[in-house]
């Protein structure tokens, strides 16, 4: 466990200088002699676990071979082919649930390799030294496709595509590229503005535009899309957040957790964001660590995260929810909250304390309450179907065939909007990555006929 944070006590409040230290790095990254050590624990296995592990199927042990041998670009070369966005996935990905879950080193050693800390080492080495861009493009193709989303799954879909020849045109309904890298993660984990660094290096292949500020439905439509490309590919994240729909939930002081990871992330003066003395985050996944965490970061006294199920149940890894208490939150499982409550502002949280009974979460008829002056909801996100009329629905997300196309032909579609394994960066990498080569497929053999 990494991060110990500066906290505050009771009618006393964090200085800026105290707030920037909490907001620094959660995993400091290795030098090149610390590199080399840990790329030495490596055994190199043949059938390796830890790449089976990785929805990308990076080849893990190549890399951190290359990594012992001084060759760090080359490392990141590996990496990159298969993760274009290995940088942020180094940081932000759940690994002691992917390939450092899966290491051998595990069971021989009591603790993996730190694979995600030795793929920062090489990536970020190779974005910073002044060599050419390591992707080229293949001969121009002539065709032009279209994505919507700017996120993991839209640029990794854009660079893919531009590898194969294809013109790009990106566009996306925020101010910035990047999606969740860039507005949904916790500040900590993505420092010195490392998202738009690697965008910006992303963009670097060519042959790739960026309209910002299109949103889909308002400023760009299906229709004109389809006529105007040769395909196009949605990568439209889950853009709503879901909420509650109990009494008060409109009081002042009641937000969205991603909203409030949101303006911390553009915050250039994280003490600049007001935090209250008393927050409850209500949620169990990583997004409400992340909330209450941040809270915590900013100076608030206390804060609790309540979630309606038990620890078993949390979305939240177990290595995230360790990282909570050591940093005195308070986690309260078996709570679902009943009313939000307050005179114009947010006062206090009456929650129904929950079982399960035949599998079925039910009340146990006992109530309690926590105060609080801020509530942070984190319960979900949803996808905002605006501009997509006619397209086939999956359950709350789009269908798509094995070729990720939805039901109109030209169509297609990944990421977190579709129901592909789980909502994780590295995931909507890889459906990016895996359409653009479908599409491209299709294209091709369109072409011969």
């Amino acid at each position: 466990m990494s991060k110990q944070l500066v906290v505050s006590h009771a009618g006393a409040g964090l200085s800026p200088c105290d707030i920037a230290d909490n907001f620094a790095d959660l995993h400091p990254p290795l030098d090149r002699g610390a590199a080399a050590a840990e790329a030495s624990r490596c055994l190199y296995c043949y059938d390796a676990p830890c790449m089976n592990a990785c929805p990308t199927h990076i080849d893990i042990p190549g890399f951190i071979h290359q990594i012992a041998t001084d060759n760090a670009l080359g490392a990141a070369q590996r990496i990159l082919n298969e993760n274009i966005m290995g940088g942020t996935c180094a940081r932000a990905c759940p690994t002691e649930i992917l390939c450092e879950g899966a290491c051998v080193v595990n069971k021989t050693e009591g603790a993996p390799v730190k694979i995600g800390q030795l793929q920062r080492f090489a990536v970020d080495r190779l974005l910073d030294a002044p060599s050419p861009h390591p992707f080229g493009r293949a001969p121009a193709s002539g065709r032009r496709m279209a994505v919507v989303g700017a996120g993991p799954a839209g640029l990794s879909f854009a660079h893919r595509a531009a590898m194969l020849g294809h013109d790009v045109d990106v566009y996306e309904a925020r101010p910035k590229a990047g999606g969740l890298n860039e507005y949904g993660l916790a500040t900590y984990k993505m420092v010195d503005d490392f998202a738009q660094r690697e965008v910006a290096f992303l963009l670097g292949i060519g042959g790739i535009a960026l309209h910002s500020g299109k949103m889909l439905g308002r400023d760009i439509h299906l229709d004109d899309l389809a006529r105007e490309y040769d395909a196009v590919f949605l990568a439209l994240g889950l853009g709503g957040a879901a909420r509650l729909d109990v009494p008060g939930e409109e009081l002042s002081g009641v937000g969205d957790a991603l909203g409030f990871i949101s303006r911390l992330r553009q915050e250039a003066d994280k003490s600049a964001v007001a935090v209250g003395g008393q927050v409850v985050v209500i949620g169990g996944g990583n997004t409400a660590i992340d909330a209450a965490m941040q809270a915590r970061c900013l100076g608030a006294a206390s804060v609790t995260l309540a979630y309606r199920r038990g620890p078993e149940q949390m979305g939240a890894t177990a290595w995230e929810q360790d990282l909570a208490r050591l940093n005195g939150i308070a986690i309260r499982t078996w709570a679902q909250p009943v009313a939000i409550e307050g005179d114009g502002h947010v006062e206090r949280v009456r929650f129904a304390v929950t079982e399960l009974v035949d599998g079925r979460l039910a009340a146990t008829g006992e109530t309690f309450v926590l105060p609080a002056d801020q509530v942070l909801v984190a319960v979900g996100q949803q996808m905002v179907r605006t501009g997509l009329d006619g397209l086939r629905a999956d359950g709350a997300k789009l269908w798509v065939d094995d070729d990720y196309q939805t039901s109109r032909p030209g169509i297609f579609a990944g990421g977190d909007c579709i129901r592909r394994g789980d909502d994780l960066t590295v995931q909507a990498v890889e459906d990016g990555k895996q359409a653009a080569v479908r599409v491209d497929a299709r294209l091709r053999a369109k072409g011969r006929d």
